[in-house]
């Protein structure tokens, strides 16, 4: 599920969490998405945006200026274009929602929220391995495990994620004043961290159970 850094407003007098109604605004169209996360990486122009994601710019001018009325971007710069001024923006906000906002969406914007993050993802990981340099270093890490957990299990296995990526974010603090100020000791490295928790099918993980279950021979040596 995908998280967010943002703080939630606070809840009501019935305890109940209220949803970030701007976020999830943001969030219910596909290419906004995309924007937003992008904006979070880097300061850029929805003339520059258009021609990444491959769109038209009234369309993406359009969602960009739904996005800064939300309150989730901000102007940063304008730049002088061949008589016309061209407008940079930078994310104010994540492009995710936390376990109790994401508890409150209708299942068809989760939907849309999850098939956007994965595209990104693959899409990106396509062209790490195209551009060889998914394999560049050795000190990279790859896994697939399925594994059987109950609801304890469960929780606490997304607990550990979201804990390894608050740990990211301030890895990438610190290794940014590193670079600054010239301590890092190398060159910077551009990374990924792509992490998924997902219920696997039933039938296909009965099967794994049972397989991983197969009492193992062991070959003489």
């Amino acid at each position: 599920m995908a998280k967010t850094k943002t703080k939630a407003a606070p809840p009501a007098a019935t305890g109940r969490h209220e949803l970030d109604s701007n976020l999830v605004k943001a969030l219910s169209h596909p290419l906004r998405m995309r924007i937003l996360s992008r904006l979070n990486e880097t300061v850029a122009s929805p003339n520059e945006l258009a021609r990444e994601f491959d769109e038209s710019l009234p369309l993406l001018s359009y969602h960009v200026r739904i996005l800064r009325d939300l309150g989730c971007i901000e102007l940063v710069r304008t730049t002088p274009r061949r008589g016309a001024i061209e407008h940079h923006y930078r994310a104010l906000t994540r492009p995710a929602l936390d376990e109790q906002d994401w508890a409150q969406l209708p299942k068809s914007v989760r939907q849309d929220v999850s098939n956007t993050v994965l595209a990104r993802v693959f899409e990106d990981v396509r062209k790490a391995v195209t551009t060889e340099s998914f394999d560049s270093r050795t000190d990279h890490h790859l896994s697939f495990t399925p594994l059987v957990l109950d609801e304890q299990g469960w929780t606490e296995l997304n607990r550990r994620m979201v804990e390894l990526l608050d740990w990211a974010m301030e890895q990438q603090a610190e290794s940014a004043g590193r670079l600054q100020d010239g301590e890092s000791g190398g060159a910077e490295v551009l990374a990924r961290l792509a992490m998924i928790s997902y219920p696997a099918p039933r039938a296909e993980a009965e099967a794994e159970a049972k397989e991983s279950a197969k009492p193992r021979r062991r070959t003489k040596r």
